[in-house]
Order: C-alpha cells, then structure tokens, then sequence
C-alpha cells in the first residue's frame, strides 16, 4: 500500500496546443491538485514539446496548482535553474542519458524543488536504486515517451511493484508515479501495484465529465 492517497496529474500536453492556458481551467475545475508538463527536446525522444517560457506563462496565469515537470532531455542539468525560476515545484529527470544523476537532482534540491528519477519501459527498476534516498518521486513509464495516445504496456507492473517493496522494506517516502496509457482501466491495475500518482492525458482532456474522471482515479 502507498503511504500517499491516490492522486490524478492531468498532462497540459494533451490539450490545444494553440490554447494552453485554456487549459488550465479545466484542470483546476476537476479539483485536481496537480499539472503534469512534458518537455520533450527531439533528441532523447522523437518529439518536441515546449519550454521554460511557456511554463513560466502558465504559472503566471495559475499559482495554485503544483508543477509536475518531466524532462526527457538529453542534458537536463543545463535547464534546471530556468524551469525552476519559470515556476516548477517538483523536476523529474530520466536515468537513461549519461549524466551525473545524482548532482543533477541534489542540483533540483538545491533549487528549493522536490525530485524525481523516470524510467523508460525498457529500463530496469534496479538502476534507480542508488537513488532512492534522495528522490521524492518515482517515473514509472508505461509507454516509451514522445507522444500521447500510446497504449498502456502491462509489463510495467511489475516495476511498479518492486518500487512500491522498496519504498516500505527500506523505508522510504517517495511517491510512485505512472505516465502513459493510463485511464478507468489500466488506473486500478497500477494502483493495487502500489502506484500514487497518474498521470493522464487524453483520457482526462477528452473525458465527458472530468471531475467525475479525477473522482474514479483517486478513488
């Protein structure tokens, strides 16, 4: 079990692009507590999404809700400090690149925001161990990142169980988050795995009735 109630992240990515901000209401008005932000540099995945700026905009135009940002960039140390000043309350970064993970997230600490580590699905749960001590949140991918709409893959479970044995048999407190494909069906699976935090995207910015969606998710 999750010593954290069950908590929905809805993805600014899957909404109107053109629009962002419009989005933020629609957010807020579900009584969700968080907003995930995907920023993507075309180079560590296939697809490029948005930067500092508008994060820093979307800030501006809401101080409530907390910033969930993942970073799937190739060198993540060069842009903690701007995403910080643009309004982030919480960076998560991927194991995969070479790159000193852990003066990275002491770096994001540093900064006065929480941490995370994100895998990939092809990552095993074992690379993030040196690294448990120090975050607040735990990746998990269910889908290979660079673009929304994926289906969930169901052998990410079983990561998820082993961070959620790691968190109780050695006693610590991050959250364990899900990103991908997630929705009323896969959102059960991965929260009797010990799972906290869902991120979803296109299920929650197309759902009829978004509050009802963030209700069943953190049920």
């Amino acid at each position: 079990m999750s010593p954290h109630p069950p908590l929905l992240a809805p993805s600014i990515l899957a909404a109107n692009h053109a629009n962002l901000i419009a989005g933020l209401p629609v957010v807020e008005n579900a009584g969700a507590q968080w907003l995930h932000l995907d920023i993507m540099d075309g180079h560590f995945v296939p697809n490029l999404s948005f930067g500092p700026q508008t994060v820093k905009d979307l800030r501006a135009a809401n101080t409530s809700l907390y910033f969930d940002v993942h970073l799937m960039l190739d060198n993540p140390d060069k842009y903690i400090e701007p995403f910080v000043q643009a309004g982030a309350n919480g960076i998560t970064i991927h194991i995969e690149p070479d790159h000193d993970v852990r003066s990275i997230l002491e770096q994001i600490k540093s900064n006065g925001c929480e941490c995370g580590i994100a895998l990939n699905p092809g990552t095993p749960a074992a690379s993030a161990l040196p690294f448990l001590d120090l975050v607040d949140l735990i990746l998990v991918m269910t889908v290979w990142p660079g673009f929304g709409g994926q289906s969930f893959i169901p052998d990410t479970l079983e990561k998820m169980r082993q961070f959620s044995q790691w968190r109780t048999s050695k006693h610590h407190h991050y959250r364990l988050e899900v990103d991908g494909g997630i929705d009323l069906k896969t959102a059960p699976l991965c929260k009797q795995a010990g799972v906290d935090t869902l991120v979803a995207g296109t299920a929650f910015f197309k759902a009829e009735n978004p509050t009802a969606f963030r209700t069943q998710i953190e049920a």
